[in-house]
């Protein structure tokens, strides 16, 4: 059983940054393909940014770019998603989550599978 277990959520202020980390045990990391997914109240769940198996190509929603970045450390089985400048837009409730077949490169796929989620961490920006 794949596990996905997010942390590193809190409250900063605008301006600030945090950085998330997911941590994934159960199988095979490296092959896996990476998601960072939030959803703030009255919202639908959007995507953050994604990483593919190897962390050569990665694409981000336009909301986040500049700002973000999403990585990944196959030896410590950890995604992590760097965020600086927040906004208060960015207050939502953060989950990884794992595609085990999309092993993409270059542009990011229309059509992914992510099978295993994480059962997400509190990120709040206060103006």
């Amino acid at each position: 059983q794949v596990q996905l277990v997010e942390s590193g959520g809190g409250l900063v202020q605008a301006g600030g940054s945090l950085r998330l980390s997911c941590t994934v045990s159960g199988r095979t990391f490296s092959w896996y393909s990476m998601g960072w997914f939030r959803q703030a109240p009255g919202k639908e769940r959007e995507l953050v940014a994604a990483i593919n198996f190897n962390g050569g190509s990665t694409n981000y929603a336009d909301s986040v770019k500049g700002r973000f970045t999403v990585s990944r450390d196959d030896a410590k089985n950890t995604l992590y998603l760097q965020m600086n400048s927040l906004k208060p837009e960015d207050t939502a409730v953060y989950h990884c989550a794992a595609d085990p077949r999309s092993h993409w490169s270059g542009t990011y796929p229309r059509s992914m599978q992510y099978d295993y989620w994480g059962q997400g961490t509190q990120v709040i920006v206060s103006s």
